[in-house]
Formats: structure tokens, sequence, C-alpha cells
């Protein structure tokens, strides 16, 4: 099944994970949002500079940023209301943890990658 993927923080560079996480959500069919200040595409895609530029509803938002970047974004991130909220390695906060509990949205700690090739997504 289709999706609308956020994925925050994603990179322009090809070796970094947000970006392959960008081609994977593609290659699998999913409609992604690449969402990162100071950019126009990514992977052929457009990209939307913050969360509050997202017009759409979003099923899952993919986390890749830390949580010293992330603290800034707590409201707009709840503001979002995503399906789900997937913190890949590194980006873990308890912060954002308790409040994404407290609105009632989903969230777990994994990794977009391995969920993708797993058949987990």
């Amino acid at each position: 099944m289709s999706q609308t993927v956020a994925v925050l923080g994603a990179s322009h560079k090809p070796e970094r994970y947000s970006n392959q996480a960008v081609r994977m959500l593609k290659e699998y069919g999913h409609q992604v949002i690449p969402v990162t200040p100071g950019r126009a595409v990514i992977e052929d895609l457009p990209v939307t500079p913050s969360l509050g530029g997202i017009e759409q509803q979003v099923d899952t938002l993919t986390l890749y940023v830390g949580p010293e970047r992330s603290a800034q974004m707590h409201d707009a991130i709840l503001a979002l209301r995503p399906g789900r909220v997937i913190l890949n390695p590194g980006t873990e906060s308890a912060a954002l943890e308790q409040a994404l509990t407290k609105a009632g949205i989903p969230w777990q700690h994994a990794c977009t990658l391995v969920m993708l090739r797993t058949g987990q997504f």
C-alpha cells in the first residue's frame, strides 16, 4: 500500500541514509516529501523547506535529524499529525517521544531502510 512519507532531514548527498531513504521510498512506490531547508530538489522531487509547508496528510514522518534539532520542531511535528513517526538510529528523543505519546501519535525506534527491505514498512 502506497503511503505519503515525509523525510525530515533529507539530504542531497547520495551516501547519506536520509537520501537513501528518499530513493528507496520512491522505489517502493511511496509518495515522498523531502523536508529540508536550502534545497529546491532532491532525487528529482520538490523539497519542502519545513514541516509547516506540507499541505497533505502524511502517513509516515521519518526522522533524520538529531534530538538537538528536532527539539525545535516538536510543535511542527505535532501540528502535522502524521499517522506515525519513525525515529531512525541517532534521532531518539525522550521529550519528542513523550510529546508524541501524549498527542496519540504512534512512534517507533526503527530504521526506515531496514523496514522497507524486510517488508515491515
